[in-house]
């Protein structure tokens, strides 16, 4: 476990370039208000990492899945191709600097969390950093246990090397429920707003509950919660909600923040998203696209005509090449874009509800008509009606094949493959001019870092099938 010994204790390597040496020097800088300051604004620039929303998180979430392809199989050693065609390895690079960055977040909010109660600042300031810290750490537990299945649960920080062999993988019960938790005290301490920009709010906490619920199929928690998320709403026009100059709008949740030309605040999505060396779509500024998450040939036919998601969710070069126009901001230079990445927004809420409500009783034209039919009429498409979907099951399908349509490349389809018991159904039927993937169940979840196998074997057993 010696990476995850490094990761924990070492997390502080780059933790907001302060690179302390020993614990007596972690101990020393948290003295006031601004460094638990610094200490939280650490915590979110996880989230910014390479390992998790700024690039890996789409070959784990998108290309996975039936929604995308890595255009060059063979580039990265053929590890990008390996995740998208079911072949990773133990040691696959991607799996561990995710799995390594993932557990840098969380020792970075357990840091906040172990030492913001010995700091003199202003008390009602404290509860909200503590929120904000919570979601921040459920929200990565919960993308680990939706990856990995049983995991190390750490909720202190570590500060004794030694400790960290200790850790076992815990069972995901014990993780959810470690989740739920967080996620409960963060809505009880945030606010409905915050003045900085891209703070974690209630509205957050409370979407990403109703989320974990919704796949734990808890489907009166779900609802319960969902039914909380007040204060949004859908943009008349689909195409503003992904719009770089539109950024944060009202029907964005929680969004992880990027700022082009900042040093080293930028995002790369646009170039993630553009086919193998094109610069046309990059403004010709930086170097050309990598093709690491392209559109399918298969979610381009699920459009049916008419749909307005499709030109903004799908479009082609002249030389037939696809690519999504959702990541739309101009590079200031290679990698260095304006582009947010929207983790949770307003549609997903409506479409979680018409679910959870569907799978407690199916009523026709009841309120989960009401809910999905919001997301249909703005795409502008026919509201369903009970003749429609004259059942439980019809219904089931049109929300899960309008999640599909709604969210494509925010990260939301493979797991809601594996949640719904479809994976295997749809990944062995789905062909993208290659040859025809082999899924097994082993499939839904990723290998364990083999590094990290290796060196505890007694304590972290790989998953099965790998």
């Amino acid at each position: 476990m010696i990476l995850l010994v490094v990761v924990l204790v070492g997390a502080c390597d780059d933790f907001i370039d302060l690179a302390p040496e020993s614990n007596a020097n972690v101990d020393d800088f948290f003295q006031s208000q601004e460094d638990i300051e610094q200490a939280v604004i650490a915590a979110y620039a996880a989230l910014q990492s390479r390992g998790e929303y700024a690039q890996n998180f789409l070959y784990f979430m998108e290309v996975r899945s039936d929604n995308s392809v890595v255009e060059d199989i063979t580039k990265a050693a053929g590890e990008e191709g390996n995740l998208d065609l079911f072949r990773e390895s133990t040691t696959n690079s991607y799996v561990e600097a995710t799995w390594n960055v993932c557990y840098t977040g969380i020792q970075r909010c357990n840091v906040v969390l172990s030492r913001i109660d010995d700091i003199d600042m202003d008390a009602q300031l404290k509860v909200v950093r503590r929120g904000e810290v919570r979601f921040i750490r459920a929200l990565t537990y919960f993308n680990m246990v939706r990856m990995w299945g049983d995991i190390p649960l750490v909720t202190e920080e570590v500060t004794n090397v030694t400790d960290a062999y200790s850790h076992v993988r815990n069972s995901t019960d014990e993780v959810y429920a470690q989740i739920i938790a967080d996620l409960e005290a963060a809505a009880a301490a945030l606010p409905d707003s915050q003045t900085d920009v891209g703070r974690v709010t209630r509205g957050a906490a409370l979407t990403l509950l109703g989320k974990v619920h919704l796949t734990r199929q808890n489907w009166a928690e779900a609802v319960n919660v969902l039914n909380q998320v007040q204060g949004y709403s859908l943009l008349p026009n689909y195409a503003d909600v992904f719009d770089v100059d539109n950024e944060n709008n009202a029907e964005s949740i929680f969004e992880v923040q990027f700022v082009g030309g900042s040093d080293g605040e930028g995002s790369l999505f646009l170039r993630l998203h553009t086919p193998l060396n094109n610069n046309s779509l990059l403004g010709g500024i930086g170097a050309g696209g990598v093709g690491d998450n392209l559109p399918s040939r298969d979610l381009v036919e699920a459009f049916t005509t008419g749909d307005l998601r499709s030109a903004v969710t799908v479009d082609s070069l002249e030389d037939g090449r696809l690519h999504t126009n959702k990541f739309n901001g101009i590079p200031v230079d290679t990698n260095d874009e304006d582009n947010n990445f929207m983790v949770l927004r307003y549609a997903d809420v409506l479409l979680m509800l018409a679910e959870a409500l569907n799978e407690q009783a199916y009523t026709a034209d009841g309120p989960a008509f009401g809910h999905l039919n919001q997301i249909r009429e703005r795409a502008g498409l026919a509201a369903f009606v009970a003749a429609d979907l004259p059942d439980q099951e019809s219904f089931r399908q049109a929300v899960w094949e309008e999640r599909r349509l709604e969210l494509a490349f925010e990260f939301h389809r493979w797991f809601d493959l594996v949640r719904t018991n479809a994976y295997l159904d749809v990944m062995n039927n789905y062909e993208e001019d290659r040859a025809p993937l082999v899924v097994q169940t082993h499939h839904r979840l990723f290998p364990i870092p083999q590094s990290q196998v290796d060196i505890n074997p007694t304590n972290i057993i790989q998953n099965p099938g790998y």
